[in-house]
């Protein structure tokens, strides 16, 4: 009787993530359209509490993204637009001298844009990497320390870069371990003929698109429980270290490509997000635990920022993406 009742408490929070994260992405494809893929991923991030990297070129609606997101979340919204002459303490704010009403003076800190819930980092490889740095500390412990104070940031704490892959000039290349940082890294893509057609409906009317709001910070944290709790094999979990472990050129796993061209791997902060993305992915789809094909599905976001190249493959010019779908292919799940 008690398994009874625990599976019928299972299915019903399965249920209801799955409700919840439907609604959510519904609501944000009233506005961003043709980009449901990268919509679902974006929210997967939000829920396992990680951090999304968008590349794209102008124009395809990364900012609307970011800033629909927040609006049909109920979450406080930031904009950072970052340039080569930002300063950290524009990010994460400064201690100010006041004075009271009595003449004697105080200090107060004044918070920077870094405290919202979500966070637009806009073409964030234009700042210097002294003013990147300042976000590591907040996507990492979801803190921001100002002199000896040290601030812990409202959850959910979600920030989305954004890099545009074309204009190099004048940027600077985001460090390999702010790179780590991003749960995900996202490549939206020219939208289709038919997209165009529903975006230029959307956009050139009289009337503008509204989104609901679905849920709010307290439901976004539900959610996050509910997913961690879901179980996964250690057959399974070994698949997901296997692929980890094959992106390293002198593993095992390796494939042919990646001994040539890679210089060095994921680090094991891949693995976790291979795993807590394969839970949310596989409560997507109505399952109560993890398989291989969840695995699978989240490996190229979670995996392709994550290589870095030796000389040969930059000169090459290969795609980490090339390289992470062989091994994607070869590392066997058994």
């Amino acid at each position: 009787m008690a398994s009874t009742t625990a599976d019928t408490t299972v299915a019903q929070h399965i249920d209801q993530f799955r409700e919840r994260f439907t609604r959510i992405t519904q609501e944000v494809g009233r506005r961003i359209v043709g980009a449901e893929d990268i919509v679902a991923m974006t929210v997967t991030s939000m829920l396992a509490g990680g951090h999304v990297l968008l590349e794209g070129i102008p124009g395809v609606g990364k900012t609307s993204l970011v800033h629909t997101l927040a609006d049909v979340l109920h979450l406080t919204f930031s904009r950072i637009q970052f340039t080569p002459d930002l300063m950290p303490a524009d990010i994460v704010g400064t201690t100010i001298v006041q004075q009271n009403q009595s003449g004697g003076t105080f200090f107060e800190f004044q918070p920077g844009p870094i405290f919202a819930n979500v966070v637009l980092a806009d073409e964030i490889n234009r700042a210097t990497p002294k003013t990147q740095s300042a976000l590591l500390e907040a996507m990492q412990e979801q803190t921001v320390s100002v002199g000896k104070t040290t601030y812990k940031l409202e959850q959910p704490f979600l920030v989305l870069a954004t890099q545009n892959p074309l204009e190099m000039e004048g940027t600077y290349p985001l460090p390999e371990a702010q790179l780590d940082r991003f749960f995900f890294k996202l490549k939206i893509t020219y939208p289709t003929e038919a997209a165009m057609h529903e975006i230029l409906n959307r956009t050139t009317q009289q009337t503008q698109t509204t989104v609901n709001r679905v849920v709010d910070g307290a439901d976004i944290l539900a959610m996050r429980n509910i997913a961690r709790g879901v179980p996964i094999a250690q057959p399974v979990q070994g698949y997901a270290i296997r692929l980890t472990l094959g992106t390293h050129p002198t593993s095992p796993y390796a494939t042919p490509l990646i001994k040539k061209y890679v210089r060095y791997g994921a680090s094991p902060r891949a693995s976790q997000a291979l795993v807590l993305a394969a839970k949310i992915h596989a409560l997507t789809r109505g399952n109560a635990f993890v398989s291989p094909d969840d695995i699978r599905a989240v490996a190229l976001p979670v995996l392709r920022h994550r290589v870095l190249m030796n000389f040969e493959g930059e000169a090459d010019e290969v795609n980490t993406d090339t390289l992470v779908n062989e091994l994607i292919t070869s590392v066997k799940t058994e």
